[in-house]
C-alpha cells in the first residue's frame, strides 16, 4: 500500500502541475522568489533585498534613481508583474529594452531608456512611458486620462508591458493605458526602479515587486481598446491600429496635397518647401502673410481630434488656426481660432496680449496656455501640438502630451473673452460649425510633419 501510494502521488502531481501551466505556455519567471540571481544593482545605492519571496527595494538619501537590472537583455517580449509603492509621495516604475552608461556621473553609472511609470500620487501617471535619463516623457497619461485611475494605492497592482516591434504598449490591472510607437532601442534589460528622495521623511519607504514573469516567443499582441491616442515617433506614419480608428495624415511627407493657399485654389509656388519629409514655411522677414501666405486644407472640419509636430527657429512666429472659414476679410493672414506656435523666449509677441495669451500653444489673444517648463521641448527641437474639438464644441490644446488650456466655444466665458481681443470685429468670430485647418506664413522659418486628424462623430 506505501509502495502505491509513492508510485501514484508524482503521477497526480505531475498530472495538476501540466495542467496548471498549460495555459502560461512560454512563460519564464525572472524572479526565482529566494534571491537575486539575475539581476545586479545599478544607478544608485537605494537597497534591494528578498523579503518573504517578494523583491523589496527601499529609499536612501542623497542618492540618485537606483535599480535592479537583469544581468540578460531582451527585445521582443510581454511582460507582466505586480508592484507595490509604500510612499504615496513617491513613485517608480519598471525599464524596458534599456542600456547602462557606466561612465556617467563619475563612474557611478547611468541608467536610460523607455520607463513604465508606477505613480501613486494625484498626478495618477502609472501605465505611461518615460524615457529615462534621455527624452522623459513620451506618453504622459494625460493622453489617456480614462486609463489614470486604474491604479489602486495600498495594494499590488498588476503591470503588463509588451514590446513588439516599434511598439510599446502597457496595461494596469487589465486597463490599457498607453501606447507608444518609437524606433530606438530594439533590445535591453529589463529594470525595476526605486526612485531618488529629496526629504528625510521618505527615507526607507518599499518598493515592492513580485509575480515576475516574461514571454519572448509565440509573441502575439493583445488587442487595444478603440480610441486610445498613440503616440507615434515615426515621421508622417500611422499604425493599423491608428488607420481602424479613423486616423488619417494630412501631410503625406512627400507632396502639398490636400492643401492649396488661403488665396487662391493652388499651393503657393512660392515661400513653403517639403524635403525630407518635412513641410517648411520659409523666412521672409517676418511679415505676416506676404511670402508664399498661408495654406489651408481643402476639406474643412467639425469636431476632431489634430495632431501634429512643429519645429521652430530662433524667435520664429506661425500658428495652427482652425475654423477658418476664408469669408472674413483681413489684409494679413486668415482668420481663425489659432493654437500659437512662438519662440516665447525671443519673439516679442509673446509679452503683447493680454496675461500671456500670445505665448507657445495658447489660444491666441484669448487665452493662456499653461504650461510647466519641464514640458517644453527647446527651439530647435520637435514639439508636438495637439487641438481637441468635441462635438458639444469643448475644445483642449495640448502640448507635448500636456493639456495646457480648454474652452467651449460660443459659451459666454468664450464671448467676454472675444469682446476685449482682437477679434471683436467679426461677428460670432471662431463660432462657424466647421471650417479649414490653416498653417500661418509669419514670415519666420518654421516646420511641420506628422499632421494627422480624427473626425469625431456626435
Amino acid at each position: 500500500m506505501k509502495v502505491s501510494i509513492l508510485l501514484f502521488t508524482p503521477v497526480l502531481l505531475l498530472s495538476v502541475s501540466l495542467s496548471a501551466q498549460s495555459p502560461d505556455k512560454g512563460w519564464q519567471n525572472l524572479f526565482n522568489g529566494k534571491d537575486l540571481s539575475g539581476w545586479k544593482r545599478a544607478g544608485g545605492i537605494a537597497e534591494f533585498s528578498v523579503e518573504n519571496g517578494v523583491i523589496t527595494g527601499r529609499t536612501v538619501m542623497n542618492t540618485r534613481n537606483t535599480f535592479l537590472i537583469t544581468e540578460k537583455e531582451y527585445g521582443d517580449f510581454i511582460l507582466e508583474l505586480d508592484a507595490w509603492v509604500e510612499d504615496e509621495e513617491g513613485n517608480a516604475g519598471v525599464q524596458t529594452r534599456s542600456h547602462l552608461d557606466p561612465a556617467a556621473f563619475n563612474g557611478e553609472g547611468r541608467v536610460y531608456g523607455r520607463q513604465c511609470e508606477i505613480d501613486p500620487t494625484p498626478r495618477r501617471w502609472t501605465g505611461g512611458i518615460y524615457d529615462e535619463g534621455r527624452r522623459e516623457w513620451l506618453y504622459p497619461m494625460q493622453l489617456n486620462a480614462a486609463a489614470q485611475n486604474a491604479y489602486k494605492k495600498g495594494v499590488y497592482n498588476h503591470i503588463r508591458i509588451e514590446c513588439i516591434g516599434n511598439e510599446m504598449r502597457t496595461w494596469v490591472n487589465g486597463t490599457a493605458a498607453a501606447y507608444l510607437v518609437d524606433t530606438i532601442n530594439e533590445k535591453g534589460f529589463i529594470g525595476l526602479q526605486v526612485h531618488s528622495i529629496n526629504s528625510a521623511d521618505h527615507q526607507g519607504k518599499k518598493v515592492c515587486y513580485k509575480n515576475i514573469r516574461i514571454k519572448t516567443t509565440g509573441l502575439t499582441p493583445t488587442p487595444f481598446p478603440a480610441n486610445v491616442y498613440v503616440a507615434n515617433l515615426v515621421p508622417n506614419s500611422l499604425t493599423a491600429y491608428e488607420k481602424r480608428n479613423g486616423w488619417r495624415l494630412l501631410f503625406d511627407g512627400n507632396t502639398s496635397k490636400g492643401w492649396k493657399s488661403a488665396k487662391g485654389n493652388s499651393f503657393p509656388e512660392k515661400g513653403w518647401a517639403i524635403h525630407h519629409g518635412v513641410l517648411s514655411v520659409l523666412a521672409s522677414e517676418g511679415s505676416e502673410s506676404t511670402n508664399g501666405g498661408d495654406i489651408v486644407t481643402n476639406e474643412q472640419f467639425a469636431a476632431f481630434d489634430l495632431s501634429f509636430e512643429f519645429k521652430l527657429t530662433p524667435g520664429a512666429n506661425s500658428g495652427v488656426k482652425y475654423f477658418v472659414t476664408l469669408a472674413e476679410q483681413s489684409s494679413g493672414s486668415a482668420i481663425g481660432l489659432e493654437y500659437q506656435v512662438l519662440d516665447d523666449t525671443l519673439h516679442p509677441d509673446a509679452k503683447l496680449g493680454r496675461e500671456g495669451n500670445r505665448t507657445l500653444a495658447s489660444l491666441y489673444d484669448l487665452i493662456k496656455a499653461e504650461k510647466q517648463k519641464r514640458f517644453l521641448r527647446p527651439t530647435g527641437q520637435w514639439n508636438c501640438g495637439r487641438i481637441i474639438v468635441y462635438p458639444n464644441d469643448k475644445v483642449e490644446h495640448y502640448l507635448n502630451g500636456i493639456k495646457v488650456l480648454e474652452y467651449i466655444r460660443g459659451s459666454k466665458q468664450y464671448r467676454d473673452l472675444v469682446a476685449i481681443s482682437k477679434y471683436v470685429t467679426w461677428k460670432n468670430f471662431g463660432e462657424a460649425p466647421k471650417g479649414h485647418i490653416l498653417l500661418q506664413d509669419h514670415g519666420n522659418a518654421v516646420s511641420y510633419r506628422s499632421i494627422k486628424v480624427r473626425e469625431l462623430n456626435p
